[in-house]
């Protein structure tokens, strides 16, 4: 099984859209953090599953929550890279921006 790095900007993603779902709604945020890990670990288990988008950027939108999973394959190390978490209303070019 392949192996996980989550970049500190996907991270800070992760964290931004935790406070924010727990603004809304009081444990909102343990929903999203929990389904951002479930989807990480599907991810893990088949990292060519989900849909080559960009150069050598796959993408997996999470099952509840509008967030997208940018993320590359280090196939020699058998390694993920979680780049981005972001909102699927974002424009989808802006993880190149970092």
């Amino acid at each position: 099984m392949y192996k996980s790095i989550i970049l500190p900007l996907a991270k800070q993603d992760i964290e931004e859209a935790a406070q924010w779902y727990d603004s809304k709604q009081k444990g909102l945020s343990k929903r999203f953090t929990s389904q951002v890990r479930e989807k990480v670990k599907f991810i893990l288990q088949n990292p060519t599953a989900s849909a080559l988008r960009y150069d050598g950027v796959r993408t997996s939108v999470l099952d509840i929550f509008p967030f997208m999973i940018h993320y590359s394959i280090d196939e020699a190390q058998k390694l993920v890279i979680v780049s981005a978490v972001l909102h699927t209303r974002r424009h989808p070019g802006i993880w190149q921006e970092r």
